[in-house]
């Protein structure tokens, strides 16, 4: 939890200082309230006392009753029959007015007005420096989550990260407002209680240690009770998010399949098992309330108690006792602040070790303090490259060496799992390699920094991503402010103009959250145009046209070569018919290459490419007789 004040902003610390010094100005206020209460109450006695002197003995009632009150008072201090504390008090008496009443009660609603005002303004505060903090927080959970590559993406769950975004930097920020609000104030409050109390009384003090003793025992007893539900109530609420977002994304397959009920168990599963936990942290969270409520009034019962014997005795008076009952609930009130901030302290600290897990990790991938300069442009080479992903036993791809030169097509087959992803990614750097290096532009990416490579790199993924927004903005991603122009020729290219063009609002049509107002086609037809309107110096399609139909793939691969003609291309694919022209092609299987040269090279040399083209084409659509095939 300390870690995160590590993101307090000079004026935050400043504003910490001011609140600091308003809570010890408001307990300074607190206590006079008190003193001019016990001077309300003194004065109401002595009043009573003024008007009715034989409270004070008869001798003195006689004598008022004779001589007045100012004459009498003269009496008494000639005969030198009282102490010091009885003539200090009938003194008092005798000057008693209703007038003092007034004086004091009004300076303790100005002191009860200013403590109001204090409050106010320390909530004020505090609100602000718990929301900056948490403003300053959030930004950067964003910013390193954004620097994250596929390997950190990996060890979170989003789910999680959301949960760690929202959930747990709230909970933060709702503890640091009630301890900057409370628990200044409790220990200043106590203290300055406990001194005034001990100049008092020790029978009553006695009373009051024991209920403060009462209180540390109750809330230590829940804090024992609910701390490790606390604990457990963070991942329950990963769970809920992971099973709510997996259900969103996923709403069409479980439908397709009939599995609303299944999906509705699971999350019902998580929500009781959620609910359970809150129920019973609710419950006895809620103990504290009435356990408090019976020690403070516990306490009071003992002090008026032990306060009418003391008063009996004369040794104190009834103003004192019930100033001291006010104190002592200040002190059992502040201690009650502190268990309480004990009690929501472990929650926070749960959420905040969860905030400094995501803030401490550092990316695997880091970008060098100086970029090498370029020396050729639109090339990309593997020497010896091998990789293993972090949790791997084995390597996903096996000292593989190639090389690809500008302006050429260049396609990437193979079965599923094979390593062609793993490829593009090793190229985009969102991993690096575990052996060997990969050279782009003649210089190994590690030399280079990931915002260089991808704008020498134009990506469009597998699985198509639209963001929410117009066409303009998904197409312009990569640079907001380009222009129409450039928006409709990238668009003409992928042949997504034709489908915009039919929309009332043309390229001002809204796109929902994650494309899904339009088809599986128009989504990736969009995403190649993303990468189009870049003019990238290299082009790499992960299966990027399979969503499209035979006569568009091939459109879009003619108005590429078009447009773009010296741009490298690089073209994973299944399907033998888009990669067939390409310049080279590289086999893979098992993460290392088997075959590598043009179309009817492989269908010679390499078996596995063979037999992929024929599960998709006949033997006349590839050009193949039977002396080709081994007589068949």
């Amino acid at each position: 939890m300390f870690k995160l004040y590590k993101n307090l902003k000079a004026k935050d610390w400043f504003w910490l200082v001011v609140i600091i010094g308003l809570t010890v100005l408001q307990v300074w206020f607190t206590m006079s309230i008190i003193d001019y209460m016990k001077n309300v109450i003194s004065s109401i006695v002595y009043i009573n006392y003024h008007n009715n002197p034989k409270l004070l003995g008869d001798s003195v009632k006689q004598l008022v009753d004779t001589l007045g009150w100012k004459q009498a008072v003269e009496a008494i201090k000639s005969t030198g029959q009282f102490d010091k504390s009885t003539l200090s008090t009938i003194l008092l008496v005798a000057t008693a007015t209703t007038a003092d009443i007034w004086k004091n009660a009004g300076i303790m609603l100005g002191f009860a007005a200013l403590v109001v005002l204090v409050q106010l303004v320390i909530a004020i505060l505090a609100s602000y420096i718990s929301a900056d903090l948490s403003t300053t927080i959030r930004k950067k959970v964003y910013d390193k989550v954004d620097d994250f590559s596929n390997n950190e993406m990996n060890k979170f769950s989003t789910a999680s990260l959301i949960t760690r975004t929202t959930n747990d930097i709230q909970n933060v920020q709702m503890t640091n407002v009630m301890m900057m609000r409370m628990v200044f104030t409790a220990p200043v409050t106590a203290i300055w209680a406990i001194v005034k109390i001990r100049a008092t009384s020790t029978e009553l003090t006695i009373a009051t240690a024991v209920a403060v003793i009462a209180l540390l025992i109750f809330i230590i007893t829940m804090m024992i009770v609910v701390l490790p539900k606390f604990k457990k109530v963070q991942k329950l609420i990963d769970r809920i998010n992971g099973i709510s977002r997996e259900n969103l994304t996923g709403i069409r397959v479980i439908r397709a399949f009939n599995a609303e009920d299944y999906q509705k168990e699971k999350f019902e599963q998580a929500n009781d098992n959620l609910t359970k936990t809150q129920v019973f942290t609710g419950r006895v969270m809620s103990l504290l309330n009435p356990g408090m409520m019976i020690i403070m009034n516990g306490v009071a019962l003992a002090i008026y108690w032990i306060g009418s014997s003391l008063i009996n005795n004369g040794s104190i008076d009834y103003p004192t006792v019930t100033a001291f009952s006010t104190l002592s609930s200040q002190i059992i009130m502040a201690f009650m602040v502190l268990m309480m901030m004990f009690v929501l302290w472990p929650r926070a600290s749960v959420c905040a070790r969860r905030i400094n897990e995501v803030l401490e990790t550092d990316s695997s991938i880091i970008d060098p303090t100086s970029e090498k300069e370029l020396v050729s442009k639109g090339t990309i080479e593997f020497r010896n490259v091998s990789f293993r992903y972090p949790d791997g036993d084995e390597n996903a791809l096996s000292n593989l060496n190639f090389s690809i030169e500008k302006g050429k097509t260049i396609a990437i087959i193979g079965a599923t799992g094979s390593g062609k992803t793993t490829i593009v990614n090793l190229m985009m750097r969102f991993y690096d390699t575990t052996e060997g290096e990969i050279l782009l532009n003649g210089v190994n990416i590690k030399d280079l920094k990931q915002e260089t490579i991808h704008s020498i790199i134009g990506l469009v993924p597998q699985k198509g991503f639209l963001f929410k927004g117009t066409v303009k903005e998904n197409v312009a991603l990569g640079n907001p402010s380009m222009s129409l122009d450039n928006i409709k020729q990238a668009c003409e290219v992928a042949k997504a103009d034709e489908f915009i063009l039919e929309k009332p609002e043309g390229y001002d049509f809204m796109i929902s959250q994650s494309g899904k107002n339009v088809s599986g086609g128009q989504k990736q037809r969009l995403c190649i145009a993303r990468a189009v309107a870049m003019h990238p110096e290299i082009y790499i399609f992960d299966d990027s046209f399979s969503a499209l139909d035979y006569k568009t793939d091939k459109q879009v691969r003619d108005n590429l070569k078009h447009t773009d003609s010296d741009a490298t291309k690089i073209i994973v694919a299944q399907r033998i018919g888009t990669i067939m022209d390409a310049d080279m092609i590289l086999v893979v299987e098992g993460g290392k290459i088997v075959g590598l040269g043009k179309h009817q090279e492989l269908l010679k040399n390499c078996p596995l490419y063979l037999d992929i083209a024929l599960s998709q084409l006949s033997k006349k659509e590839l050009g193949l007789d039977k002396a080709n095939i081994g007589g068949e």
